[in-house]
């Protein structure tokens, strides 16, 4: 018999972000994430750094969970832990730490996929956001996936379609790399994308088969368009920024569009959800948001704060597991690549 109130920490580590959060059934008391700033210097994460941070962070991070939620150790009902895919180091504080609190509470240890946490994170129980019904299609972007996914239920998904080379979330840091911009780069280019003309200058989509999607050729291609233009004037970058930014994101939102309306149209389903740190993109949103009076789908934008890597998705995966008795025990290991 279940309880009345399950009580699920969360803890996510699978990158540079520790993040514990409390959940009450489906609602979030707490949801607390550690950043990593010694990154920014080297412009982009660091292994070993990331890892060692997470080992510095996870207890502080839990505290203040805790705290916040107003619930204390003793009622938690399961712990829920970010299995992979990730940074193996960055993966194993995560679970060892999971392990070991799960065996002094003598409460059951549940393993998560990062990228299924994405997708249901639209089921956190959070006022004013619907949640989709099954099945639906999830657009998962981020810096390492670029997925479309037909959900079926909570635990069967199917991925029809992926990159076969760079992640969305990638091409745009990258991309502001070569324009000189800071790490992270892909909030910056939306930034400035606000302010420029998406039509300023044209590139061209790849052409890839079904609903896989490509974004080296593009990066490569914004590169050579860079070099070009830099050597004929080099204050072109500065002259032309938001510009630039416009055209950028503009074509990456053109070509993630194309694949979801091929999507719907081989599927037939019109309920269409985002997740992953990149969907934070305000021209992401806006045209996603825009697309349901254009083609007549019904969209999922999630709050937020449930967009970039939080362990509150972690935990939403962890109490249907519990519902459902899917309980790990402490031999389960770490996966830097999970099958899906």
């Amino acid at each position: 018999m279940l309880p009345k109130d399950i009580y699920i920490l969360a803890i996510e580590s699978s990158c540079d972000d520790t993040a514990c959060a409390i959940l009450k059934n489906n609602k979030v008391l707490s949801n607390v994430v550690a950043g990593q700033k010694i990154h920014e210097q080297y412009g982009g994460v660091v292994p070993e750094l990331a890892s060692r941070a997470h080992q510095q962070n996870i207890v502080p991070v839990l505290e203040v969970a805790l705290k916040n939620a107003n619930v204390s150790k003793d009622q938690l009902t399961a712990i829920a832990f970010t299995q992979g895919p990730g940074l193996m180091g960055s993966l194993l504080v995560g679970t060892s730490f999971a392990k070991s609190l799960s065996m002094a509470l003598q409460v059951p240890l549940i393993a998560v996929n990062h990228m299924h946490a994405h997708i249901l994170a639209h089921f956190i129980d959070e006022e004013g956001f619907d949640k989709p019904e099954f099945p639906f299609l999830a657009l998962t972007i981020s810096g390492g996936h670029t997925q479309i996914v037909k959900v079926n239920s909570f635990f069967d998904m199917k991925i029809i379609g992926e990159t076969t080379d760079d992640a969305v979330g990638e091409a745009f840091d990258k991309t502001a790399k070569i324009l000189g911009l800071p790490y992270p780069g892909g909030p910056l280019i939306d930034k400035y994308a606000k302010l420029g003309n998406p039509n300023a200058f044209k590139f061209t989509k790849p052409k890839v088969p079904e609903l896989n999607f490509s974004f080296s050729g593009l990066k490569t291609q914004i590169l050579y368009f860079i070099q070009k233009n830099v050597a004929a004037n080099e204050n072109f970058i500065a002259e032309n920024i938001e510009d630039i930014c416009a055209s950028i994101q503009h074509i990456i939102i053109e070509i993630l569009m194309e694949k979801l309306k091929m999507a719907v149209a081989k599927t037939g389903i019109t309920q269409i959800a985002i997740g992953g740190g990149v969907s934070a993109n305000s021209g992401i949103r806006e045209t996603l948001k825009n697309a349901e009076n254009m083609y007549q789908w019904k969209t999922f934008i999630p709050k937020f704060e449930y967009t970039t890597d939080n362990a509150a998705m972690i935990g939403i995966v962890g109490y249907h597991k519990y519902l459902h008795n899917k309980f790990e025990n402490t031999t389960v290991t770490s996966k830097a690549r999970i099958e899906f």
